[in-house]
């Protein structure tokens, strides 16, 4: 029995195995009792936005993040981002700050990545749901599992993808990744504990943009 999972078309074809894994379905049953019974967050129409707003032919960058923000109205399915008139967390505040030093664009007023994602950057946190104020609430159920796959069909199928990896959590998770025929650029974590030890000034938005067009790619608009 496989699980229909809305999710954009062109990566329902190429997961359509994992949808059908036992591991999946008992994520399935968790999640939807947790929906039931809790606040989850992002909305339920959110969980897979990072895939519906980033086709898998489109995709040339992607992010690792680890947990959805857990507080009120901040969650949106993309990694990182808040949805339209939330408080920029702090993290973002810290990227966005390594963007202006590294690329001189100003500071935006929005946290919502959107536009990121449409230009080809999967912005994929490694679990996808958390109940509120509850963080960590929904790790090791099988989500973990899941975009581990993802990476690998990625990395798999596809070739001069760049992979940015902040903090030792994401670096573990992509030590799956094809070395040979992707870019790799690691850092500690933009967070306020960590930032400072060698995320600002490591320029990964320059660094991206110059694989990208050394392999004639559009660059990314950060």
């Amino acid at each position: 029995m496989s699980v229909d999972v809305n999710i954009a078309p062109s990566w329902k074809a190429r997961l359509n195995d994992e949808f059908e894994k036992p591991y999946f379905q008992e994520l399935t049953e968790f999640v939807k009792a947790e929906y039931k019974q809790y606040t989850v967050f992002p909305p339920g129409s959110e969980i897979f936005r990072a895939f519906d707003k980033c086709d898998f032919q489109q995709v040339k960058v992607v992010i690792i993040g680890q947990d959805p923000y857990h507080g009120p109205g901040q969650a949106n399915g993309l990694c990182f981002s808040v949805r339209e008139g939330v408080r920029v967390p702090p993290s973002l505040v810290n990227i966005y700050k390594e963007i202006k030093n590294d690329l001189g664009k100003p500071i935006p007023s929005s946290g919502e990545l959107e536009r990121w994602a449409k230009q080809g950057v999967l912005l994929l946190n490694a679990t996808l749901t958390v109940r509120a104020s509850s963080p960590g609430s929904h790790q090791k159920k099988g989500w973990e599992d899941f975009t581990d796959a993802v990476i690998k069909k990625v990395s798999d199928e596809k070739e001069h993808v760049v992979f940015i990896l902040w903090g030792a959590y994401a670096q573990k998770k992509g030590e799956i990744i094809d070395r040979d025929k992707h870019h790799v650029i690691m850092s500690p974590h933009p967070s306020p504990f960590s930032a400072d030890r060698g995320f600002f000034g490591s320029k990964p938005f320059s660094k991206t943009n110059a694989y990208l067009k050394s392999k004639g790619l559009a660059e990314i608009d950060w």
